[in-house]
């Protein structure tokens, strides 16, 4: 009988025992999650964000292009990126005043120190004429006022170059001289592109 009432003790207080570090393990587990929420609080805080954005770029008085976003994300650590993560719309206009272009996509990234914007996923530019090209990746090249990417594009303008199609390409910002690989649809003959060789 004795024997009976200390095995009943002994598991009692291994059951206890058991109950109290089950308890240990998830406070240690709560803690790291809280660890964890904090981390990225403090990333979050890395981060400036902007609601309903709109940037004029000027020269000379002169308006040359505006920018919208439903949000703009600046990195203060980093070397001038910002982020467009919910869609951006940049309207690009002539000497007069008059709209030229406009880019619109769902995501996109603007690299100050580098003047490279580059637009993913659903990529679309329309040309004052009505000319329209749609791509799922497109860069801008500021420094050397040139458009590329390395993933299919489709053109569709209303000159006399029709619809064509390319598995990558590069052009200047007006779409006047294009250098295509694999471009079906029109023939642009050798010698007038002027473009250096296909950006990574």
């Amino acid at each position: 009988m004795q024997q009976a009432n200390y095995i009943r003790r002994n598991s009692l207080l291994l059951a206890v025992l058991l109950l109290l570090g089950a308890g240990i393990f998830n406070a240690c587990e709560n803690d790291l999650k809280d660890v964890e929420k904090i981390a990225n609080i403090q990333q979050e805080e890395n981060v400036n964000i902007s609601k309903d954005v709109t940037v004029v770029y000027s020269d000379s008085a002169i308006v040359k292009a505006e920018l919208t976003s439903p949000e703009l994300r600046e990195y203060p650590d980093s070397v001038g990126i910002f982020e467009f993560r919910k869609g951006v719309l940049i309207r690009f206009f002539d000497d007069t005043g008059k709209e030229s272009q406009r880019i619109k996509s769902d995501i996109a990234k603007r690299r100050e120190k580098d003047g490279l914007t580059e637009f993913h996923k659903n990529v679309v530019v329309n040309m004052a004429d009505g000319s329209v090209i749609k791509t799922e990746e497109l860069f801008y090249d500021e420094k050397k006022q040139i458009y590329y990417n390395s993933v299919p594009i489709t053109f569709d303008f209303k000159d006399q170059r029709g619809s064509l199609q390319a598995t990558s390409f590069i052009s200047d910002t007006q779409f006047k001289k294009i250098d295509g690989q694999n471009m079906t649809g029109f023939y642009i003959p050798t010698g007038e592109q002027q473009f250096p060789s296909f950006a990574q």
